[in-house]
């Protein structure tokens, strides 16, 4: 099983050991573009694995912060008092790169930028770039590729 992600397209893809689709769907990431350094915003590039998977069994749209469900149950009234936050929501898929050097250890290690793929309010469109550098996705489709991965899956991210 591998997970490939195409910044160009904005779109996500399961796919399994024969290299048939299981899933595929559109995503969000950085609107800052691709790029690999710490504080830049940006999605990192190349081969990376989940280093974790976080929430299971959480409701769908289940608030996260520091990776851990606040409580909260994300609604639009709740984005109106506090309207800067970065929502992470329902399931989190824990990214860290492979490459040292690249998206590994020092100033470009995704893992310790805290990289995810996770889900997003369902008002936020998918298919234009708007993170700040996670992989946004909805929360049906996070759920349902959560369901399907392991940890250590690989990860490709590409331009």
């Amino acid at each position: 099983m591998r997970i490939e992600i195409s910044l160009a397209k904005q779109n996500l893809r399961l796919f399994d050991k024969n290299g048939d689709v299981l899933m595929s769907a559109m995503v969000s990431t950085a609107k800052n573009g691709a790029g690999e350094k710490i504080n830049s915003e940006c999605t990192p590039r190349g081969q990376h694995r989940i280093r974790a998977k976080i929430g299971d069994g959480c409701p769908a749209n289940a608030v996260f912060e520091g990776r851990r469900p606040t409580g909260e149950i994300y609604c639009p009234e709740l984005r109106v008092k506090y309207p800067n936050r970065d929502w992470i929501l329902t399931r989190i898929l824990w990214l860290s790169g492979t490459q040292l050097g690249f998206n590994r250890l020092g100033s470009v290690d995704t893992m310790r930028r805290y990289i995810y793929i996770h889900g997003a309010p369902d008002d936020e469109e998918m298919g234009v770039p708007t993170s700040h550098g996670c992989v946004r996705m909805s929360n049906a489709d996070i759920i349902s590729l959560f369901d399907m991965v392991d940890v250590g899956v690989p990860v490709m991210i590409n331009v």
